[in-house]
Parts: structure tokens; C-alpha cells; sequence
């Protein structure tokens, strides 16, 4: 005969986090460590929204070690009347965070077009740092607006390629006074200042 789980040791989120997941996991009267439900613990951290990535491992004979990878807020958005976090996960969450730096989504987009749109940005020249907000268009069309208080307008597709070309527009001395760059049209971009 085993002894039931003693120990449950969780680690990768705030104190205060780990501990409310340690209370979950704990309410499921785990028994032995050879008899646990595995699927009821990958259910809890499944649905935690700030979890990117989790590992469960066995310590023998009676501690579960859980090591979690934090998820990376990207953004914010008005879901339902209330500010949500969109994390790297492809989650909402609504903790609170104190990021005052994150761009806003202006909107209703899926947030995997969202997340679509991101991993298209860190591929092209452009940094993600430089967006301060996000508009989505029901054609599932994007709109950028930078720190730099320029609006770019994205086009359907060739979107990576659009953005790069207006990232050399951006950083050319002759276009400094740019307010609004219009790639939205096959072979062209428009500038207005």
C-alpha cells in the first residue's frame, strides 16, 4: 500500500495564483500517485487563462511537482463591456495587470485572427513595441496605429510584405511628416501627411 499524495508543489505564477491551483487540484482527493486522474488536473490548469504551458511530474512516492510557463499578455480588448487581457495563449483573461503599455484592440476580432496578425509582425521588420492600437474592420481587415502616431492601413493579404515596405517608408528622412500610409491596394501605397 502507497500513501496518498502529500505534497503538491506548483510553481511559474504569482504566490497567489499557485496557491488557488493548489487549492483546485487539491480538492480532487487524489489518492496514491500510481491511481491519479492525470485528465482532472489537465482540466484545472487547462482552464486557468494565464497558463502558457504546464509540466506534471511525478516525485515518488507520495509529491506531484506542476512547473508552469506563464502566458505573455499581448493586448487589450472590450469583450462584453469589460477590458480583458488577450494572452499568448490565445486566452482571455481578466486579471488585472498592470502593463498601461499594451495596445488596445479596437473591434470584434477572433482572437486567433488576432494572434495571426501578431506572429505576421514579428516575422516582418516592423517591432510590436511601436503599435499602440489595433483596429479590426468586420472584412477582417487591420488597421495600425503606432506610437508614432501614423495609421497604417493593412491590406487582405501580402501583409507582411505591405508591412515591410512601409517600414522602410518609416524610416526614410524624406517621409517624416506621414500621418496615414494606405497599403490597402495591390502595388501601391498612399501617402498622406
Amino acid at each position: 500500500k502507497f500513501d496518498n499524495i502529500k505534497n503538491i508543489n506548483i510553481s511559474g505564477l504569482e504566490n497567489s495564483d499557485n496557491s488557488a491551483l493548489h487549492e483546485q487540484i487539491q480538492n480532487l482527493n487524489l489518492g496514491n500517485i500510481f491511481f491519479i486522474n492525470q485528465d482532472e488536473i489537465e482540466k484545472i490548469l487547462d482552464s486557468n487563462t494565464l497558463i502558457e504551458k504546464y509540466y506534471v511530474y511525478k516525485n515518488y512516492p507520495s509529491t506531484i511537482d506542476i512547473k508552469i510557463i506563464r502566458t505573455k499578455f499581448l493586448a487589450k480588448i472590450n469583450y462584453e463591456n469589460k477590458i480583458y487581457l488577450v494572452g499568448s495563449n490565445g486566452k482571455l483573461t481578466s486579471k488585472k495587470f498592470h502593463d498601461k503599455y499594451l495596445p488596445f484592440i479596437f473591434g470584434k476580432p477572433e482572437v486567433n485572427d488576432f494572434l495571426h496578425l501578431k506572429k505576421i509582425i514579428d516575422q516582418s521588420k516592423f517591432r510590436y513595441d511601436q503599435i499602440l492600437n489595433f483596429y479590426f474592420f468586420p472584412s477582417k481587415r487591420w488597421d495600425l496605429e503606432l506610437k508614432s502616431k501614423v495609421f497604417l492601413k493593412l491590406p487582405e493579404k501580402n501583409i507582411k510584405q505591405k508591412l515591410d515596405d512601409t517600414y522602410k517608408l518609416l524610416n526614410d528622412q524624406n517621409f517624416k511628416n506621414i500621418k496615414i500610409i494606405d497599403a490597402r491596394i495591390k502595388n501601391q501605397i498612399i501617402l498622406n501627411d
